[in-house]
């Protein structure tokens, strides 16, 4: 059994006008799509902006509400639930976003937005058992311990990643979803954000989608690839399989837009 099954997700937007805000029309973004994620893999998502990549990746997490389809994660179907049963598996499933500066709050420090989710999904743990977990994660993702005192807005945006991913650690998940997360970063510190997550991914035992739009990140990190276009799945399968023998004219468009040292 995967540890994620998706299975003819759909989320459709109401157009509203007229006088009375009825729905005028409707915007598929995304229309019957269906993959699995084996436990312990990494499964690549990828597709231009609007493909409605990110838009999957909000529903797995109830950010959104989903049209039809079931999502299931450790045979449980998490669309069914409430946000009180739901509750508990947040601190199994998380997410990676692409913008740091976006995700972390520019009021707390460090050491707040670190200690936030271990209040939260671990209330037995002193202030003193937090502040541990929080330098050990810092260390783990390349940070040194002063950084806890400091803000978002005083770390570069590459150093704001790792933040980023040292929450999203902080309450020991399982699945890990990371929305594009070395789009906004510079190229240099792609390959730093991008082994990072590699190595956590083996220390930690975790699942990953792993959703971007660069063709070659994605076979970089994933087992498997699912390519998504105008919200629709046109190709998936093994990640060699994918990048060296394209079946789809929209995967091979991909291909050619990766960029070609000289």
């Amino acid at each position: 059994m995967p540890l994620l099954s998706v299975q003819d997700l759909k989320i459709h937007f109401p157009v509203r006008g007229g006088w009375l805000g009825r729905a005028t029309d409707v915007i598929k973004a995304v229309d019957k799509v269906s993959f699995e994620v084996e436990e312990g893999s990494t499964v690549g998502l990828v597709g231009e902006s609007g493909s409605g990549k990110s838009t999957v990746a909000r529903a797995l997490l109830k950010l959104i509400p989903a049209t039809e389809g079931t999502v299931t994660y450790a045979g449980r179907d998490i669309l069914a639930m409430s946000e009180k049963e739901f509750r508990p598996l947040r601190k199994e499933m998380q997410m990676v976003f692409q913008d740091p500066i976006g995700s972390l709050n520019p009021r707390m420090t460090v050491e707040s937005i670190l200690a936030e989710p271990q209040e939260i999904h671990f209330k037995e743990k002193t202030r003193e058992e937090r502040r541990d977990v929080s330098v050990a994660l810092l260390k783990k993702v390349g940070l040194p311990e002063d950084a806890l005192q400091r803000y978002p807005h005083e770390f570069s945006g590459g150093q704001r990643q790792r933040i980023g991913i040292a929450r999203a650690l902080a309450v020991r998940p399982k699945f890990l979803i990371c929305d594009e997360p070395v789009s906004a970063l510079d190229v240099s510190v792609q390959a730093q954000i991008l082994n990072l997550l590699k190595d956590i991914q083996q220390e930690f035992n975790l699942t990953l989608l792993f959703i971007a739009h660069d063709l070659a990140v994605v076979r970089h990190m994933s087992d498997r690839i699912v390519v998504m276009h105008h919200g629709k799945i046109v190709e998936q399968g093994p990640a060699d399989q994918v990048c060296e023998h394209p079946r789809h004219d929209y995967t091979q468009r991909l291909l050619d837009a990766v960029p070609v040292l000289m």
